[in-house]
């Protein structure tokens, strides 16, 4: 047990065993359950971190002591260990029982009726989770993930420093950087009129650090991002196992993960199966291409193949002039019913519709747009390699809309039918060459794609011909990498771009001048005039890893305090209204409150 404090205890109640029996013990926990059998016998569950022991009360004095308290209090107990008669094998305390000679209140609960039954707390409203969460962290089951948490961080900060990466702390206050999601920002008493940022991530600092002269940097690191929650992201703040290092390539990026990851993933994940160094290598078009994602769940072995020749014309309405997709299924078992509901999910999730027919045992085929295919069967079975009793979902729209559609139908389709997706292992892959430009969705321009300061393929080159139109900015590729684990984005990273000359032709083809890159970013450009090393990064999420080592769907199951889907606190009721004295002495005045 360590060090353990005897003041108040001498065991934790996960650790006596029939060994002990006879000894004088104090435990301290709370008081979980009273069993009443009589006026004289009653049975209490004592609970603590460590676990949970009987304690029998056979005299009428401690039998009344105990009656009077109320579930949740927090009590010591003093006693004798014996051996039980009818043992608990579910228990590791399940062999013994304390009789108590003493029973001491060390913290009373207060109320009778408590807002969940703390064993079963996980069954509750998350609103009442959050706001009484450390009622529900009480419960083992919730904190197991806390702690596999703690377990996770600790062996990342291990392999990291056996690595020779240092750990270094980077700014919490700092400067509004334009890149990204929405800034947090804190006003600046001293500085009336003006705010720091939370960072969105350590990303320009760790860049300076390279620059600086270290070689290699790690932090688990507090990100902050004012954008809307999803499963498997927190609103507010998330943390990342954030890395770079300097005289370094994709390549070597990859070593060090594909070295650190695995024996974590294989130690305290769920399954038992992880995939082993090297990880696939996906270029980012063919992703979208067979997958129709740019995180594909691997553990799925179903792809998307392009039926636009085969079907754009066939007298369909929707698929004229449009990309069309195809997910084929052998062995599908579903019911008219059960399909419907695939659709309709995947036109929830996608806002795009999906179709389907079936290429059934005799050899016809049926159900869905059946009536617009039949007359082209043959080429049909033929083009897609159909077997009898197939089933094919459709996807169509412009090749993007298509391509992410049949993304999200993959995935139900995965998961709905049995044999074509293997739950129980992590299946790695890296997605490469992601473009470095794309077409703005709102502004209609040509903007960065993912991180501006990533390093194009071809170099200054590419983007000089580009600037004269010799090449099309959207062929260019950049030195840009996700990594991917059953579905879900880990990380992101990139060989840096550590050269201003080349900095500045990348900014120049989305309308910004060497001025505008001076002024939105001055110390990284100033510093980079001072001679960068050529250097790269990654940062994979630390609550999205523990999420899946633990087999959780919500990424706020493996935080300790989360917020809710609307980034407030409920148990501290944040955020919050502050006093008009405040305000003064931020020079901030409110125009506009909540209803």
């Amino acid at each position: 047990m360590g060090d353990m404090s005897t003041f108040y205890r001498t065991h934790t109640c996960g650790e006596l065993r029939i060994g002990q029996a006879g000894q004088t013990v104090t435990l301290a926990g709370w008081m979980e359950n009273l069993r009443e059998v009589g006026q004289n016998l009653a049975f209490l569950v004592l609970r603590d971190f460590y676990g949970t022991t009987q304690i029998v009360l056979e005299t009428e004095e401690t039998v009344q002591t105990a009656k009077e308290l109320n579930k949740e209090t927090v009590i010591a107990v003093t006693g004798t260990v014996r051996e039980r008669d009818s043992k608990n094998p579910k228990l590791l305390t399940g062999d013994i029982e304390v009789v108590p000679s003493k029973i001491e209140v060390l913290g009373r609960c207060r109320y009778n009726e408590l807002p969940f039954p703390i064993n079963r707390s996980r069954e509750a409203d998350e609103s009442a989770r959050l706001k009484y969460r450390y009622l529900d962290l009480r419960n083992p089951e919730v904190k197991e993930n806390i702690v596999l948490r703690c377990q996770v961080v600790s062996a990342l900060r291990n392999a990291m420093t056996g690595h020779g990466f240092l750990e270094i702390t980077t700014p919490i206050l700092t400067a509004s950087s334009p890149e990204g999601a929405r800034d947090y920002l804190v006003p600046s008493r001293k500085h009336p009129g003006k705010f720091y940022a939370l960072p969105q991530a350590p990303q320009q600092f760790k860049q300076l650090l390279m620059a600086s002269g270290f070689d290699k940097y790690f932090q688990i690191a507090p990100c902050f991002r004012d954008e809307d929650a999803r499963g498997d992201r927190s609103p507010g703040e998330f943390y990342q196992l954030d890395m770079e290092m300097a005289f370094a390539n994709q390549e070597d990026v990859f070593a060090v993960l594909e070295d650190v990851l695995p024996p974590i993933f294989a130690k305290y994940g769920k399954y038992s199966a992880a995939s082993a160094a090297p990880f696939r290598r996906i270029p980012y078009l063919e992703a979208m291409e067979v997958y129709g994602s740019d995180k594909p769940d691997l553990r799925i072995d179903l792809t998307v193949q392009d039926a636009t020749q085969l079907l754009s014309g066939c007298g369909f309405g929707p698929f004229e002039g449009n990309t069309v997709k195809a997910i084929v299924v052998t062995g599908f078992q579903g019911t008219r019913k059960q399909i419907d509901g695939l659709c309709n999910e995947v036109e929830v999730q996608s806002g795009n519709k999906a179709y389907w027919f079936r290429y059934d045992e005799s050899g016809e085929i049926v159900g869905g747009i059946a009536k617009f295919v039949q007359p082209i069967k043959d080429q049909v079975v033929e083009t897609l390699k159909l077997e009898k009793g197939s089933f094919v979902g459709l996807t169509t729209g412009t090749l993007l809309s298509a391509q992410k559609t049949a993304g999200v139908l993959r995935s139900k389709l995965g998961a709905f039918c049995p044999g074509h997706m293997n739950k129980e292992t992590y299946e790695f892959c890296w997605i490469v060459d992601f473009p470095m430009y794309e077409i703005g969705e709102e502004s209609g321009e040509l903007e960065f794609c993912h991180n501006p300061f990533s390093m194009p393929n071809g170099g200054l080159e590419v983007l000089k011909q580009a600037a004269a139109g010799q090449v099309d900015p959207l062929t260019i590729t950049a030195f840009q990498y996700d990594l991917v684990c059953n579905g879900v984005e880990l990380s992101s990273g990139a060989v840096r771009n550590h050269d201003p000359e080349i900095m500045i032709e990348a900014f120049k083809l989305v309308r910004l001048e060497e001025e505008d890159v001076r002024k939105k970013f001055p110390a990284m450009y100033n510093a980079f005039c001072y001679g960068a090393p050529p250097h790269a990064g990654i940062a994979p999420g630390v609550d999205r890893m523990v999420m899946l080592l633990s087999g959780e769907e919500s990424i706020r199951e493996v935080i300790p305090f989360p917020m809710n889907k609307n980034a407030q606190d409920l148990m501290m009721g944040a955020p919050g209204t502050v006093e008009q004295k405040q305000l003064d002495e931020l020079s901030i005045a409110v125009t506009h409150t909540e209803e």
